[in-house]
């Protein structure tokens, strides 16, 4: 069974969180996306500055006005002013985004004999989780293809998997629900596990864009599958609008279709460019219906707790 039963488990803070998660000198992003306006707010700062009062203030602040906050699972190079695969310093976190089935993928992750125990468990809404490990020793490809198993093996969101992944932040509420579901974070271990622990096999017959390869496979496909074309777009928009970069969006999508498009760079970018047109459109719909004029999203880069 994957639990690690030297450790007893404990509910973390916002606070409690990022301390168990970085170093305290580490550059971590902090988000506040509202849905209602499409306006997201990134802040890169130091570990021990977001996980003070003052930060925690500033993002129950945006929290209350309807945003939800996230916090990225590595940290950023010093100097680095945004949330890009070549800013990240190291990998130092896997992790997975169970928003189907999500008990029943949890359950199977803690009596999996293949992977170890998880570090944190959140629980984003009901029946919803995410799940993290602790890592050293993976580089970035080894972590996304490990991250991209993971989520075919255990009905995880394979658009969840890539290295500058923002996870939700503990102690806040989730507002993509109508009510007030307040993310809850619970630290199971201290592990710290390397390439070797995950005995995860590559290339799963799960994995989307092998999906169809077979006539005998493709007509046992769910009534809600969708194509990984579909998939690409969710992804885009996702990353788009939580403030990703569009070109690292573009690049993440043409490596992960290299091997099955003729020309990956053309179709990430085609795919991109219609994915920023329509979160502008509808960031324009809600901005007007709001009354407060058609300027689009704001994406707001400031660096604070730089020294």
């Amino acid at each position: 069974m994957s639990r690690d039963t030297t450790f007893t488990p404990k509910s973390l803070s916002a606070s409690e969180y990022v301390r168990e998660l970085f170093e305290s000198s580490d550059n971590v992003a902090v988000l506040a996306r509202n849905r209602g306006t499409g306006k997201t707010v990134q802040r890169i700062a130091k570990a021990e500055t977001i996980a003070g009062p003052e930060f925690q203030e500033w993002l129950a602040v945006h929290n209350t006005s309807g945003s939800d906050v996230f916090v990225g699972m590595n940290p950023i190079k010093d100097g680095a002013y945004t949330r890009t695969k070549d800013n990240l310093k190291e990998i130092r976190h896997v992790y997975l985004d169970l928003d189907k089935h999500g008990d029943q993928s949890l359950e199977a992750i803690r009596n999996s004999p293949s992977v170890p125990a998880p570090n944190f468990v959140l629980d984003t809404s009901s029946g919803k989780h995410q799940v993290v490990w602790r890592v050293s020793g993976f580089s970035q490809d080894e972590a996304e293809s490990l991250l991209r198993n993971l989520a075919n093996q255990f009905g995880g969101d394979v658009a969840a998997t890539d290295s500058t992944r923002v996870l939700r932040l503990p102690g806040f509420a989730n507002r993509k629900l109508s009510g007030h579901f307040i993310v809850q974070a619970l630290h199971e271990s201290q592990a710290v596990h390397t390439p070797r622990d995950f005995a995860i096999p590559d290339d799963s017959p799960e994995t989307p864009r092998h999906i169809g390869d077979d006539h005998e496979h493709s007509r046992s496909l769910p009534v809600d599958h969708k194509s990984q074309s579909e998939r690409d777009w969710a992804f885009a928009k996702r990353a788009l609008a939580r403030g990703d970069d569009p070109e690292e969006v573009i690049r993440r999508i043409a490596d992960y279709r290299a091997d099955d498009k003729h020309d990956p760079e053309y179709y990430a970018r085609h795919t991109v460019t219609k994915a920023l047109a329509a979160l502008q459109s509808k960031s324009t719909e809600a901005r007007a219906a709001n009354g407060q004029g058609t300027n689009g999203t704001e994406i707001d880069y400031d660096h604070i707790g730089k020294r």
